[in-house]
């Protein structure tokens, strides 16, 4: 579908409501906050609302281009009754009336969303699926081998407004948790990860916390219990919220993490002390967008602005050598 010029309609040079909808995943929401960057430094007047899932909404509530959430709860809209929720609840994104709706989710449910707002404007990404673009007022052109971020990036193209050279990823401080009293430098590891093979083991766990010489090692993330951890490892997975997941990674002298939301997390928040362990993904597309982190992949370690396009190919999983190796790199960083 071609773009259309809507950057000369009058309405788009000074939108008044803008309505973003990205309502997951972590990693996607976090890859997203540079474009409310961009639009409020173009429109700074503009009121900008955020449609997002409850679960992460502490990651944007407090933004300083951020006006309001529209809270998704997809998980009220399962089964019949819940498709009659959800009819319900599209209703109600009528009553704000946006001039400009943009859908960086780029899927048929949040095309919809947008068509329900009844924004003037719809404007959403090349490579939407499931006929979303049918509802797009002008789409920009997405190259799908860019970082995820310079993809969502591109739909300022089609608003006039420059891409920016250094994304801005703006961040919550957070809170640390109750009875979290390390006083001394510490490590964290993120283990878990949702897809399949991205999760490291119990024992690659192990034989990177021996690897450390007895530096903390804290443990997050929510994924299945491990026992018989090493002492030096303090296990605060499962415990955590997201705000103080936030506060735990800023005060972390080093970050590893399997390839996962938290990850990009870590990354926006410490890019030069982060290091994500890919196996199948595409660090390239998937990793850290700032060169200065540091990537795992193909028994390799490297920066992520030394990838090559070798990088991109299936790998395996780390083995227990390989995470001593990258225990060895932690302690060089540290």
């Amino acid at each position: 579908m071609n773009s259309l010029p809507i950057t000369h309609d009058p309405l788009l040079l000074n939108p008044q409501r803008i309505l973003l909808i990205k309502p997951s995943s972590m990693g996607d929401v976090i890859h997203a906050l540079p474009v409310v960057a961009a639009l409020h430094e173009a429109w700074p007047d503009a009121e900008i609302r955020w449609l997002i899932q409850p679960a992460w909404c502490d990651l944007v509530e407090g933004h300083p281009g951020m006006t309001q959430t529209i809270s998704f709860p997809r998980e009220s809209f399962r089964g019949l009754k819940g498709w009659l929720r959800s009819l319900l609840w599209a209703r109600t994104l009528r009553s704000w009336r946006p001039d400009l709706a943009i859908d960086l989710q780029g899927l048929l449910r949040s095309a919809l969303m947008a068509h329900c707002s009844g924004a003037d404007k719809i404007v959403g990404l090349s490579n939407a699926r499931e006929g979303a673009s049918l509802f797009y007022s002008a789409v920009a052109k997405v190259n799908k081998k860019d970082h995820a971020v310079n993809q969502l990036l591109a739909i300022l193209d089609v608003l006039g407004i420059s891409r920016p050279q250094v994304p801005q990823f703006i961040l919550p401080q957070g809170r640390l948790p109750a009875g979290f009293l390390i006083s001394q430098p510490f490590v964290v590891l993120h283990p878990y990860a949702r897809g399949s093979g991205k999760e490291l083991t119990q024992e690659q766990v192990v034989a990177f916390a021996e690897s450390l010489n007895n530096i903390p090692v804290v443990l997050v993330g929510k994924g299945k219990t491990m026992t018989g951890l090493p002492s030096n490892v303090l296990d605060w997975s499962q415990r955590t919220t997201l705000l103080e997941l936030i506060a735990i990674f800023r005060q972390a002298s080093f970050i590893v993490s399997s390839d996962s939301g938290p990850m990009h997390l870590a990354a926006a928040l410490q890019p030069a002390k982060t290091l994500a362990i890919h196996r199948w993904s595409d660090p390239l597309r998937v990793g850290p967008w700032f060169e200065e982190s540091w990537v795992w992949k193909h028994g390799m370690l490297k920066k992520r602005k030394e990838l090559g396009e070798e990088d991109r190919a299936p790998g395996a999983t780390p083995t227990l050598d390989e995470m001593k190796m990258i225990a060895e790199k932690v302690l060089q960083l540290y």
